[in-house]
């Protein structure tokens, strides 16, 4: 009586019985998989942050890191800082992650012959270090000191990989190639992975040297959500500059550098006022520092152009009178010829102000997909067509893709979902 199981009596009973312990066998799988997932999130993991400098004129990779902290802490990721920065820099008494400046540094480059000796003695204090930049000396020094330890690193390039720094400016790039074999190659090689931040960031990045092998992985990259009351902070900045009150404001928030297409958005803002179409209350809003050559060139070039009626220079912005920028805003501007993310494109989209950028920043085609602002070409014509279709549209239609900017940032930038791929990636 005893046949295959598969056709009599007792193999019927057999069946049942491996139906009921496989059931049971699964419950108990995915019983341990939760304990175990509970048990990783809950693990305490220690993470050093390595950067040239967290002089907040840096720009986005400074700005992140101060947004990542709190997002991390909810993940049970512990996070510090090293810079080269000198330790009596005035940016450093108030850094409000515990910061560890080994500076003073030489040259733009940033040697010194403390982080080195620093990172030996405590790198076993951190179970992962992150380093934010390239082709300066904070990634050389982490390279130096963990590529042959158990220590291991991270590398977010914050798209100073990208091929249009080889076509601006040759002969810098020749200068990088000398460098490129025995530091920077070596840096993104040996780093546990290369961190981008969006996909066209990963795919621009192979462009620019042929010698290049990296782990790679987009995490993201994104902002909290804007802190304090938006009617204060908008009234704020409105009462600094009262000039404004009134106007349809276009804002450029950002660093006045000549990758920013600072030059053809003035030219642009110059034919948009000559249609005679338009009315009277348009404003630019340049939001900036501008106490540096450039930042001069630019001023003095609008002056010539003599937009100084139309255009409010306001230097560096921070804190409410930032978000209140912002939230004054009807819609944000950045022509960029280049740009790998673009915090203060992010920060737009999550006070829900449509963006107006162009094509070389690289979350471009989320912001297009998601009807959240307008994108054209990088030059004075695809300028003014960002400007002019913004001031084509309907009202309604701009009430909409004010919603839609806000709904973009909350389904691609917030900071919590960048925060919890990387806890994932580093507990792995």
């Amino acid at each position: 009586m005893l046949r295959n199981s598969c056709g009599n009596k007792r193999g019927t009973h057999c069946n049942k019985w491996t139906e009921r312990n496989a059931s049971s066998l699964c419950k108990s799988i995915r019983i341990l998989e939760h304990a175990a997932l509970s048990i990783e999130r809950n693990s305490q993991v220690k993470v050093l942050q390595v950067i040239h400098s967290v002089n907040p004129r840096g720009g986005g990779p400074v700005e992140g890191i101060l947004q990542l902290g709190p997002a991390l802490a909810a993940q049970g990721i512990e996070m510090e800082v090293m810079s080269l920065d000198a330790p009596d820099a005035p940016w450093v008494n108030n850094f409000p992650v515990p910061l560890h400046a080994t500076g003073p540094s030489r040259f733009g480059y940033g040697y010194n012959s403390r982080a080195v000796p620093w990172l030996k003695q405590n790198r076993t204090n951190y179970d992962a270090v992150i380093v934010n930049g390239v082709w300066q000396y904070a990634s050389f020094a982490v390279w130096r000191v963990l590529h042959a330890t158990s220590t291991p690193y991270y590398v977010y390039p914050h798209g100073m990989l990208d091929p249009w720094f080889k076509r601006q400016y040759p002969l810098k790039h020749i200068k990088k190639w000398l460098y490129w074999p025995w530091a920077e190659y070596r840096v993104l090689r040996d780093a546990k992975v290369v961190l981008f931040t969006c996909e066209e960031e990963r795919l621009e990045a192979r462009k620019s040297f042929w010698l290049y092998q990296c782990h790679e992985q987009v995490t993201g990259y994104g902002i909290a959500s804007p802190p304090g009351d938006a009617f204060h902070q908008r009234s704020l900045f409105l009462e600094r500059y009262p000039e404004l009150k009134g106007k349809q404001l276009i804002l450029f928030l950002g660093r006045i550098h000549e990758k920013k297409g600072c030059d053809i958005l003035l030219q642009a803002w110059k034919e948009i006022l000559s249609q005679t179409s338009r009315g009277s209350d348009l404003h630019l809003v340049m939001a900036g520092p501008i106490d540096h050559a450039y930042g001069a060139e630019m001023k003095e070039f609008a002056g010539r152009l003599n937009l100084q009626r139309t255009v409010t220079w306001t230097g560096m912005v921070a804190g409410d009178l930032k978000w209140g920028s912002l939230h004054a805003a009807d819609a944000f501007i950045l022509p960029s010829h280049q740009e790998n993310f673009g915090i203060s494109v992010v920060e737009a989209l999550a006070c829900g102000v449509p963006v107006l950028i162009s094509d070389k920043i690289n979350i471009w085609r989320e912001i297009e997909e998601d009807k959240a602002g307008l994108v054209e070409n990088d030059d004075l014509s695809g300028t003014i067509r960002l400007l002019n279709r913004w001031l084509d549209l309907p009202p309604i239609h701009k009430e909409e893709m004010q919603n839609q900017a806000r709904g973009c940032f909350e389904r691609r930038f917030d900071i919590s979902r960048t925060a919890e791929a990387l806890a994932l990636l580093l507990r792995r």
